[in-house]
Parts: C-alpha cells; structure tokens; sequence
C-alpha cells in the first residue's frame, strides 16, 4: 500500500507559479514511476506528466512543455511539479499517481487531489 498526499495548490495569478507536492508512504516509492493528472471541474481527468523510477526519462502533455517540471526525490519520498507561466485554463484539481509501469501508466495508487487556481 501506497499513500500518496499532495499540498501546495492554491490561488494564483495568471503568469504566476506554483510547486506542487507530494509525500509518499508505504511501501518503496523508487518502485513506482511517478505521474501528475488533472481534473477541471466538469471535464475527465487529463494526463499532465510522468517521471519514471530514476528520474531519467520525463514526459509532457502538449500543453504544458515547455511550462511545467516534474522531480522526484528519492531519499524524500516525494514528487514535485513546478509550474511556471501559468494560466486560467490550468485551474483543475492536480491528481499524483504511483504506477508500476512506464511509460504506459496503470497507476495502482492515487493522490486526493490539491487545488489549482489561475485568476486571469
């Protein structure tokens, strides 16, 4: 089992950045490739991006390259996305995944979810 808890969302002007995290529990979190979804309201969760085990290989939804950065420390037990030039259409509620695959994501465990809103 996996706990996954993610913090840092909040209220935000457009052009503005945010560091989202999230803590990790359980069982060994160097097991699972890491990823961020998102969630705006009345639309279907959307893949954001996906870290795998090492750190060595990265990938990015279309709208987001460029603008967003996904880490992952390890010794911590923790993922990062950093999120710079944001806007409006960012606003969601940001979802971390533990997945056991990569690059094809099946994640086995999720996150609760931490508020993002870009004000224009």
């Amino acid at each position: 089992q996996v706990q996954l808890v993610e913090s840092g969302g909040g209220l935000v002007q457009a052009g503005g950045s945010l560091r989202l995290s999230c803590a990790a529990s359980g069982r060994t979190f160097s097991n699972y490739a890491m990823n961020w979804f998102r969630q705006a309201s009345g639309k279907e969760r959307e893949f954001v991006a996906a870290i795998n085990w090492s750190s060595t290989r990265m990938y990015y939804a279309n709208p987001v390259k460029g603008r967003f950065t996904i880490s992952r420390d390890n010794a911590q037990n923790t993922l990062f996305l950093q999120m710079n030039s944001l806007k409006p259409e960012d606003t969601a509620v940001y979802f971390c995944g533990a997945s056991r695959t990569y690059p094809q994501l099946e994640n086995d465990y999720w996150g609760q979810g931490t508020q993002v809103t870009v004000s224009s």
